[in-house]
This record gives structure tokens, C-alpha cells and sequence, in this order.
């Protein structure tokens, strides 16, 4: 059944104004550079596309890093002129996060280039997760190809892999990751693989990001039997698919008003399936006695029992629910006038899609967890445990066996070889998670302590561990042990009396002379934390579940080796878990000004509070006098450091600045409405908004934050805490706190953002940021307020509107500063005016030349008729 997309319910206010922000922000969006340097500028803004590139390289462990010959650079833009290939392994992984359950734009770009001086283009097969995706044969296309899908993710990781099948090395130019809406490009099963995508203009425009929110690719297409009509009324294009609205603002008519409007294709095969998505809106002035009414045709079929009228000057989207195939030979596409219309008919824009089938379940995600940990808690470093562990069978890791069921079953690990393998330390907790383990061997290695008791009573496992003389089973074991160990019942029984004996008398001390018991912890690289209040009189904190052993956080940070930062908790070090997932490792020093009940509220909060602009608890370590934090790793440092180019740091421009207030704002919003009961932050600052590899904000340090008790108040009394200049003057002089203290100090945020004027100044005239921009708002001259490095490009209308709003955030008395909710509105409203000036002043100008070309390099071009 074909299915009209023209929109019925117009989108109003902030929901239209919500969706426009977060798409040109490329919120979400994931820009990878392939192969280059992590040390050159990264991340950088395109400036053909606007799009922010970083490098590839915290995406993927292994490749090396290329450019294309010097003399070839200029026939490709700067996304596509470096590349990562891999001359060892076969199978070699990018592991990206996304979202589960949402369409996604995936996009991979292969340009050759001859950068290894070999003149030989590679040839080699592209993978999604654990299943083929297309093969990449570089020989006859010299301006390179790219590969495009629309997938829908079956978990929170993706895997993109290029996989070796000959003599030539693998390679990548760029990987494109945009999420999408999931009400447009529905399927019956399958994904999407883009055939060709149009708009039918005689304009050679080629258009993407940012006209198009979802940076689709559409290239001007035109055929001499045809006219074209154009319109420069504004098109409305707020349906699912949110069309660049260039896309809609020119159509094709048959030149021949009698005959119909065709498009044909050669199919790869006879079997191919597609789905075509046909965009139409009506773009002429018709007259009382004018109609244009037609009929869609497939290979000669009516598609619809309905003819289609265009929608004037808005948009109508049709698509069929089921896959069409091509009886023989060519398919062929029509528009076709009806009898009682007296005008042709029209076409703005095509895209056609062949079906694409993903069959083979990936790993139980539990089973990929627990092998990825494991690697990483050994420090394991294999070239082929990369992609998918279990499937396909023929790259499953090394020292793994998987059930091997249907395609549509997750396989699950039965089997871990780790015998050899060089392992120290206790058995990893992780093993414990491979619930379908059958057969496990550690023999062969330096492991100590004693066997969980889960892994010896687990009926059906066979577990060898013959070879670690220091490793003991916690009880009389059931367990095969490879060898014959005879066990020794006396001697385990005294070893227990002991143990027992040894325990009473702790606890008799410990209860007698508190202050005589030491825990004695080996010394690590780096000082231990011998803090004077570990042993706080504070409840322990009672979520166990992503608590990390002291030893796990030395092993994680590779013994403290790179620190990253330092602040009033402590030091930050940086670190890896699960084997790829890169965080932050924030210690407790002696000399913190911070302690166990700062450090218990971050945790508390962090651990039941859930938001894309709030920097994420990865787990917490709390043994003994050791405190840690470990937080996801946000690359790209504070928003401090983004205004003054600390560090090299790049300066960011306005709309970039707009859009962190904005995702700060949000985060903030979900602390004092979407959580129960409200939280407020109490340490607003630019130094506590992290960004991460896209630049997205992040709300970070949660130690000073608080909760409000249930009913109904509308403030706390607490001793105050927070950041000079930052704090809220009311706040301050009452010790009654609320949510208005936050949008304070957010005001403060925003005034530094907009000038990159320290918030205190004790050389300046007006020492304090609200005084001096107060009197500089009396001469009436933005350009004296605004940050200078911007140098003038910015639009004036949404700067007086942001710096309107941060006055009223940071007005003293907290009655008259407003909520986040309207901070947020405002701001998307500021982003909105300035990036439809940066749209006006770009214009449609087309990109180069070669990238259009390698779009179509594959040879499957539309053809009229």
C-alpha cells in the first residue's frame, strides 16, 4: 500500500524551533578524520561543510596513518585527503557508540589516492558488526567511493569493520555517523543502502550539512527532455524526512506537457529490491482552471489507487511499505497525467534504496561486556580480538568457542582459553559473567588468591588451573583441575581454623583499640591517598554494582602513568575499562579540600541521574583510605579553556558557543524538573562544562550538589558552598538555597562566554563581570562586550538577546531571574537566528567538484527516458 508522508499536524513553536537546533548542531553527530594525527588540530570545523572532523584515533586500536599523495590533495576536501589503513590482521574494528533502537545515516568514504606510492588500489570486503555490508574494489575509481546505509542499531555499540580478502592492505578515508528521526525510512525488514539520492534541478549545486539537518547527500540531476520550474517562496519541508528546503525549491516537468516523466536504472542483479521515496510539492501558481494530477508507475504498474495532487508549496512524501523488485531488464520509473489534468506532472526530488539484510545476530551483549573487561583487566592485547567475538566463524577471537545456534539466536561464550597468556593478580570478577561457560583454562600463569565460589560450584565447568601455585580454591573444590591435585583435607580445615581464629581476634582489637588498626596497602607509583577522613562516620554508599577494586583502578590507569588534569579533589588520570572505553579517573588526595560526604554525594547523584549533557559515572572505588571516581572521558577538556586557547585549544565560534549554553542549559533544566526530588549543582562554572569529541556539553563535579527534601519546599538551608563570583549573592547572604542559585551562576557562565572576561578582575574598573558589562551595556555598543577573538562574525540580534538573558539569569534578587526551561527556549531561539544568518551568508554554494563525482563513481546513475 503506498503511504502519503504530506504533513497533516504543522510542528508550532518550541518543538519545530528543538528539532532545528539539535540538527544543525550536529548533536549526536560522529565526524570521524581517518588517520589523522592525533596531536594536529583535532577536533577541526570543515569549512566546505561546516562539520566538526575529529581524529579516528581513541575509535579504533590498530592501523597506521596515511595521507594521499601531495599532488592528488586538491581533488579532495581535507575530510578525505588522510586515511588509516591496516597492513596486519585480517579483521580490523571501529567500535563507535550510538543509540539502540534508532535510525542512523552510516556513511564510510574510501579514497586511495596512492598514498603507499604503489599504484595499486585495494580491494577488500566492509562489515557491519558481524555481518558483510558491501565489498570495497578501488581499481577503477579514482576519485574513490563511498558507502552509505540507513541502519537501525541492535545495541549501544557499533562496529564497522574492514576485513582483508586478498593481497591488498585495507583502508579509510572517513566514517559518518548521523542519527535520525525514527518516523521516515520505515522498512518491512532490513536496512537501507542508498542507490542514489536526487533533486531535479539544472543547478549544479550539490547540497548537504547544513541545509540538509541530516547531512544527506543530494546531487543536482537533470535531463534534456525535461523543464524546470522553480519557486522562490519558502517550501515547507517540516515532515519526517525534513528535506533540505533547496531540495524542494525546483522540480522537472516533462517538456512534452502529454508525456510522462520517466526515470530508469540498470538493476546489479534481477533480484535487487528497492524502496523509493518520492518527494513532490507544488511550486507553480495554478490557476482557478489549472490541475496537475498524476499517477506513479512502476515498470508499468499504477502504484496507488490514488493519483497524487501536490501539496502547494509544502511537502508530500510517498514511499511503499513493502520492497519493490524489476521483472526484467530495466526498472522504470513514471509520472504519468492524469486525463482531467491540464498541467504535467512534477518531481522535486528521488531517493532510491536497495534492501539490505543483516541476519546474523551479534553476541549476547552480556557475554561482550564481560570478554571486553577481561581483556582489559589483564591488559590483554590480541590483533584479532576486534569486532564481533563470536561471529562470524571464521574471525571469532582466539582462545574463545561459542554456541553455534540459528543466526537470529545471540551466540553466547562457552569457552576461554587464557592458559600461557602471562596472568597476574586475582581471577577477574568479569569471568563470573560468562554464565554459558563450559570449559575455562588459566593454567600456565601467575594468578593468586582463591577461586570465586560461583566459578567451582557452577555445575558442568570444567576449569584448569594447574600451573598458578599461588591460586586456591576458597573451599574443598568440585573442580576439574587438568592435573591430579590430590586435595588435602587436614590441611584445609587448619588452613580455615587458622583463618578463623586470625578473624576473631581482629574484631576483638579492632572493637577494643580502634586507633591501633592499620590497613596496610602496597605501595603504588604514585603517593596513596592516606586520607585522614576514610574512615568518616558517613553510611557507605549502597550501589555496589559499578564499584572497581583499588587494584582495578591501578590496572585501569596503568598505574597512574597520565594524568590529565588536577582540581581540588585531586589529581585525574586517564584510563581504560572494558578494553576501549576510555574514562577519567579522579582521586582523592590527602590534601583535598573535599571529603568522604562530598565524595559519597557525587557518587549518590551520579549513580541515579541519567542525561546526554551531564558527564556519566562509570563506576567509583571506595576501599579503605582510596577514593576514586571514574567518569566517561570527555577529550576535549572545559569550556575555559575553549574561550581563553589554553592548552592550543581551538577558540570557538558563536554558534558553537550557543549550542553549549544550550546543552549546559538542558543538562541543568533535567537536575531542577526531571529529577525527584530537584537537585541543584551549586558549582555552575565554565570549568565544570566539559566537551566531548563532538563538542557536546557536559555538566560536570557534583560534589557540592543537593537535593531538596520532599514537599513542596521551594529551598534548603545549607552551609554555602560554591565558587566565588559564580556564587549567588542571595544565596550568600540567606544560606537559603534553590534552583535561582544555579540559573545565577549559569548567568555568570553565559557572560563569560559572551565576552571572555574573567568573572573577577581586581585591575578592571568594575571588578566583578555583571558590574563591568553593566556599565558597558550604558554606551549602547555590543562590539565592546563581545568576546573579540570572535572578531565581529556573529549575529547581532541573538548576541543582544544572549547577553539580555544573562543579565536577567544574574540579577541579584533570585524573584526575577528566570527558570531553565525558559533559558533553554531562549537560547535554541538565539541559535536558531544566528545560524540562519550563517546559512543566508553561505548561500547554496556547491562543494568541489571530485566529491560529487565519487558519489556516482559506481556507476549507478538514473537515467530519464
Amino acid at each position: 500500500m503506498e503511504r502519503s508522508l504530506a504533513l497533516l499536524l504543522p510542528l508550532i513553536g518550541t518543538l519545530a524551533i528543538i528539532h532545528i537546533v539539535q540538527a544543525q548542531s550536529q548533536q549526536g553527530f560522529i565526524s570521524l578524520d581517518c588517520g589523522l594525527p592525533a596531536n594536529e588540530r583535532s577536533p577541526y570545523i570543515d569549512s566546505n561543510t561546516e562539520i566538526q572532523y575529529t581524529s579516528d584515533a581513541t575509535f579504533i586500536q590498530s592501523g597506521k596513518t596515511g595521507k594521499v599523495q601531495a599532488n592528488m590533495e586538491d581533488r579532495f576536501l581535507k575530510p578525505y585527503s588522510t586515511l588509516r589503513y591496516f597492513p596486519d590482521g585480517i579483521r580490523n574494528c571501529y567500535n563507535l557508540n550510538v543509540e539502540k533502537g534508532r535510525n542512523h545515516l552510516i556513511r564510510a568514504w574510501f579514497m586511495y589516492g596512492n598514498y603507499d606510492g604503489h599504484d595499486n588500489s585495494p580491494r577488500f570486503d566492509l562489515y557491519l558488526g558481524p555481518n558483510p555490508w558491501a565489498t570495497i574494489d578501488l581499481h577503477k575509481l579514482e576519485n574513490g567511493t563511498r558507502e552509505e546505509i540507513i541502519h537501525i542499531p541492535t545495541s549501544n555499540k557499533l562496529q564497522i569493520c574492514l576485513v582483508k580478502t586478498g593481497e591488498t592492505t585495507p583502508m579509510i578515508s572517513a566514517l559518518e555517523i548521523r542519527p535520525m528521526g525514527n518516523d521516515s525510512y520505515i522498512t518491512e525488514s532490513g536496512s537501507l543502502k542508498l542507490f542514489f539520492r536526487i533533486y531535479l534541478t539544472e543547478s549544479k549545486n550539490y547540497i548537504r550539512f547544513p541545509n540538509d539537518v541530516y547531512d544527506r547527500q543530494w546531487i543536482a540531476f537533470f535531463w534534456r527532455e525535461w523543464t524546470q520550474i522553480s519557486t522562490t517562496s519558502d517550501v515547507g519541508t517540516s515532515n519526517h524526512y525534513e528535506l533540505p528546503k533547496a531540495a524542494l525549491a525546483s522540480a522537472a516537468i516533462p517538456t512534452n506537457a502529454s508525456a510522462p516523466l520517466a526515470i530508469e536504472w540498470t538493476p546489479p542483479n534481477p533480484n535487487t529490491q528497492y524502496y523509493l521515496y518520492r518527494h513532490f510539492a507544488e511550486i507553480q501558481d495554478l490557476q482557478k482552471n489549472e490541475t496537475r494530477e498524476f499517477n506513479m508507475l512502476w515498470n508499468g504498474d499504477v502504484m496507488s489507487s490514488d493519483p497524487v495532487i501536490p501539496d502547494k508549496l509544502d511537502i508530500s512524501t510517498f514511499y511503499s511499505s513493502s520492497p519493490r523488485t524489476c521483472d526484467e531488464g530495466d526498472c522504470n520509473f513514471q509520472l504519468k497525467r492524469t486525463n482531467r489534468s491540464t498541467l504535467p506532472p512534477l518531481l522535486n526530488a528521488l531517493e532510491v534504496f536497495t534492501v539490505i539484510k543483516f541476519p546474523q545476530s551479534e553476541t549476547n551483549e552480556t557475554d561482550v561486556a564481560a570478554i571486553i573487561n577481561i581483556e582489559a583487566t589483564y591488559g590483554l592485547s590480541r590483533i584479532n580480538w576486534q569486532g564481533d567475538p563470536c561471529v562470524p566463524q571464521q574471525f571469532r577471537w582466539d582462545a574463545l568457542n561459542c554456541s553455534n545456534t540459528d543466526a537470529s539466536t545471540p551466540p553466547r561464550i562457552t569457552s576461554l582459553n587464557l592458559s600461557s597468556s602471562g596472568l597476574t593478580g586475582n581471577i577477574a570478577a568479569a569471568i563470573q559473567n560468562l554464565t554459558q561457560l563450559e570449559k575455562l583454562n588459566l593454567s600456565g600463569n601467575d594468578l593468586n588468591g582463591t577461586i570465586p565460589q560461583s566459578l567451582q560450584r557452577k555445575g558442568g565447568l570444567q576449569l584448569f588451573r594447574h600451573g598458578n601455585p599461588r591460586l586456591f580454591p576458597s573451599e574443598s573444590p568440585t573442580v576439574s583441575t587438568g592435573k591430579s591435585f590430590p586435595v588435602v583435607i587436614v590441611a584445609s580445615v587448619a588452613s580455615a581454623a587458622i583463618l578463623i581464629v586470625v578473624l576473631v581476634l581482629v574484631l576483638v582489637l579492632r572493637k577494643k583499640k580502634p586507633s591501633t588498626v592499620q590497613v596496610v596497602h602496597p605501595p603504588p607509583s604514585r603517593p596513596t591517598m592516606n586520607v585522614p577522613y576514610a574512615n568518616s562516620p558517613e553510611p557507605s554508599i549502597e550501589m555496589k554494582k559499578r564499584r572497581f577494586t583499588y587494584a582495578e583502578v591501578m590496572k585501569m590507569t596503568n598505574n597512574f602513568e597520565r594524568v590529565v588534569g588536577e582540581g581540588g579533589f585531586g589529581v585525574v588520570c586517564h584510563g581504560t575499562v572494558n578494553g576501549s572505553e576510555q574514562v577519567a579517573v579522579k582521586l582523592l588526595s590527602q590534601s583535598s579540600t573535599q571529603g568522604y560526604k562530598e565524595f559519597k554525594a557525587e557518587v549518590d547523584l551520579l549513580l541515579r541521574v541519567h542525561h546526554t549533557n551531564l558527564v556519566s559515572l562509570v563506576g567509583y572505588c571506595d576501599e579503605g583510605d582510596h577514593l576514586a571516581l571514574i567518569y566517561e572521558f570527555v577529550p576535549n577538556g572545559d569550556l575555559r579553556q575553549h574561550l581563553s586557547g589554553k592548552g592550543g585549544k581551538p577558540i570557538v565560534n558563536w554558534a558553537t558557543r550557543l549550542r553549549i549554553s544550550a546543552e549546559a542549559a538542558l543538562g541543568l533544566e533535567y537536575l531542577h524538573i526531571g529529577c525527584t526530588p530537584p537537585i541543584v549543582h551549586r558549582d555552575v562554572k565554565t570549568t565544570n562544562i566539559l566537551l566531548d569529541e563532538q563538542f557536546k556539553a557536559k555538566l560536570a563535579d557534583f560534589g557540592l550538589s543537593r537535593s531538596f527534601p520532599v514537599g513542596g519546599e521551594t529551598h534548603v538551608s545549607t552551609v554555602v558552598a560554591g565558587t566565588p563570583g559564580y556564587l549567588d549573592p542571595e544565596y550568600y547572604q540567606t544560606s537559603r538555597l534553590g534552583e535561582k542559585s544555579d540559573v545565577y551562576s549559569f548567568g555568570i557562565v553565559l557572560l563569560e562566554m559572551i565576552t571572555n572576561q574573567p568573572v573577577i578582575d581586581r585591575n578592571r574598573r568594575k571588578s566583578h563581570i555583571t558590574q563591568w558589562v553593566g556599565s558597558e551595556l550604558n554606551g549602547g555598543d555590543i562590539t565592546k562586550i563581545m568576546d573579540p577573538k570572535l572578531n565581529g562574525d556573529y549575529d547581532s540580534r541573538s548576541a543582544w538577546r544572549a547577553l539580555e538573558l544573562a543579565m536577567s539569569c544574574a540579577d541579584p534578587t533570585s524573584a526575577r531571574r528566570p527558570t531553565m526551561s525558559h533559558v533553554v527556549i531562549e537560547l535554541k531561539e538565539c541559535l536558531v537566528s544566528e545560524n540562519s544568518r550563517r546559512n543566508m551568508s553561505r548561500g547554496m554554494d556547491s562543494l568541489s567538484s571530485p566529491e560529487v563525482s565519487m558519489v556516482f563513481d559506481s556507476g549507478m546513475i538514473p537515467r530519464a527516458r
